[in-house]
């Protein structure tokens, strides 16, 4: 049986490169779902007699906002009980202990809330193939410590140059510019040492797979490629192409690192990977064209940081460049592209990452 999902598209350079619109996958066949998201058409049918292979095909879409029916399943409980096991794990990791100023730096940014979509990402990618989520917590909570590592960073003044982080002083408005920078490169230098010590009954090739993952997801070849790009755009003009490479890079990166180091510890084949990394692609750009979009609609109270500040520092965003509307537009079809990938799965292991891109599309801070 075969699978063919419509789906609305935009054209561009990044997408077209990573996330190919048409193409012929050999593999197991997906399950059949609805789905519920953004005002974008998707629509699902079977093919009886044909082989077993995937097919995505572009056609017109509908601007009607409509209502789809997502895999039933209590995604804010999910999210609620894998948070608590999250924000343990981390607290249990950087113990309170000498010298007292870095790790109560380190902790003031790690455990000061957040939703911990990285972390929890991880852990539903390593149960979606197949593995038991005890197995990626070492590897999530990595994750975030590298997240936790680029915001402090990224509000520094040399920076982004912000003084409110998650309802919250940032660390260098805290604990000074200097104990902020070392905070940041500790946490960073823990990820890798925690995900290589602290993962059990995991093959030491998979443990590897994923610490090099991780290396490449925040190196010159990732995150700090698109902070370097981004800090070099300010008050330019920048193409849609380079912001989707700013934003790749800089956001989209460390999210499918998330997941890609779930489906590899929990065990999945390199079908499995390549799919999660599809969905996390989708996900990495999905996150930062709705964070745009937050920026120039709500304000700093409802953010828990700093709103407009993209305008005031003439930064190039998605509603700037392609409107807003045409903003909310790529939201739908990005939303509709990470569904595609989910069907490959099993659904009722799949539910938590169908609500998850749902999830994203909708946030309101």
């Amino acid at each position: 049986m075969a699978f063919l999902a419509t789906i609305s598209g935009h054209e561009n350079m990044l997408l077209s490169n990573t996330l190919n619109n048409n193409f012929i996958f050999s593999g197991k066949p997906p399950q059949r779902h609805s789905y519920s998201f953004l005002p974008k058409k998707i629509q699902a049918r079977s093919v009886a007699n044909s082989s077993k292979t995937f097919q995505v095909k572009e056609e017109e879409f509908s601007s009607k906002t409509e209502k789809f029916i997502l895999p039933m399943f209590d995604f804010k409980e999910y999210m609620k009980m894998k948070a608590i096991k999250v924000n343990k794990a981390l607290d249990d990791a950087i113990p309170m202990q000498e010298p007292i100023k870095i790790h109560e730096a380190m902790r003031y940014s790690l455990l000061a809330g957040g939703k911990r979509v990285r972390p929890i990402l991880c852990m539903a990618s390593c149960e979606v193939v197949g593995g038991d989520e005890s197995l990626a917590i070492p590897a999530a909570c990595a994750v975030e410590m590298i997240h936790t590592m680029s915001l402090i960073h990224d509000d520094l003044p040399c920076m982004d140059n912000d003084d409110l982080r998650r309802g919250k002083p940032t660390n260098h408005k805290v604990f000074g510019e200097d104990t902020a920078v070392l905070a940041g490169d500790a946490l960073l230098s823990l990820a890798f040492e925690h995900v290589a010590t602290k993962t059990k009954d995991v093959t030491p090739q998979r443990v590897v797979q994923a610490v090099g993952e991780l290396g490449s997801a925040v190196g010159s070849k990732g995150l700090v490629a698109g902070q370097i790009v981004d800090l070099a755009s300010e008050g330019k003009q920048v193409s849609l192409t380079e912001l989707e490479y700013i934003h790749h890079h800089k956001t989209a990166k460390l999210l499918e690192a998330a997941v890609v180091c779930g489906a590899v510890i929990g065990g999945g084949n390199e079908i499995d990977v390549a799919r999660m990394r599809n969905y996390a692609r989708c996900l990495g750009l999905l996150f930062q064209v709705v964070d745009d979009i937050l920026d120039v609609t709500k304000s700093s109270e409802e953010l828990g940081k700093t709103a407009g500040k993209d305008l005031v520092t003439d930064k190039a965003t998605y509603p700037k460049l392609m409107g807003l509307e045409k903003a909310r537009e790529l939201v739908g079809e990005l939303v509709a592209k990470a569904m595609d990938e989910l069907s490959y799965f099993d659904a009722a292991k799949a539910a938590p990452l169908y609500h998850f891109a749902n999830y994203i599309a909708h946030r309101q801070n």
